[in-house]
């Protein structure tokens, strides 16, 4: 998927104001006046379309989770990451909104796509892992349908 869908979709999901994307980027020490949120948040096809790169796409999600649950005692802010996968964007929105297994296959679902507890889990394990399994496109477009379903109702 593409990174400013992303956060289409996550801003639609929760209905952040251009502020207030401004300030979760901010959280992770990337700063993105809200004039960027707007080129941002433009389709590929219109005028002024800015592509947000892979890390600037990790700060918006390190900058969901400090904003959401804090940063840990005594910990810094996360260096982004350069090549940001699905399943690493996966794992981030998981840690940012405290969802457990159950929630997420329960947003899945919701967006008419089933998954198993341990399918799912292979999407979190290390890439190291041998159970390890790739995260498509589809599985996160579901569940951030499923999440907006959840939340904002059809």
């Amino acid at each position: 998927m593409i990174n400013n869908d992303i956060l289409r979709r996550i801003r639609f999901i929760f209905d952040y104001s251009n502020a207030q994307m401004s300030a979760i980027f901010a959280k992770a020490d990337a700063e993105v006046s809200t004039d960027t949120v707007i080129a941002i948040l433009k389709k590929e096809q219109e005028e002024g379309y800015k592509a947000v790169n892979d890390s600037l796409m990790c700060q918006f999600l390190d900058g969901l989770i400090i904003t959401h649950r804090g940063l840990k005692e005594g910990a810094e802010i996360p260096k982004p990451v350069k090549n940001l996968t699905n399943n690493l964007m996966f794992k981030k929105l998981r840690i940012a909104f405290t969802l457990r297994e159950e929630d997420i296959i329960e947003a899945l679902a919701l967006a008419d796509f089933n998954m198993g507890k341990s399918e799912l889990g292979a999407l979190f394990r290390n890439p190291d892992h041998k159970n390890y399994k790739a995260c498509g496109d589809q599985v996160l477009r579901n569940f951030l349908k499923g999440m907006s379903i959840k939340l904002r109702g059809k």
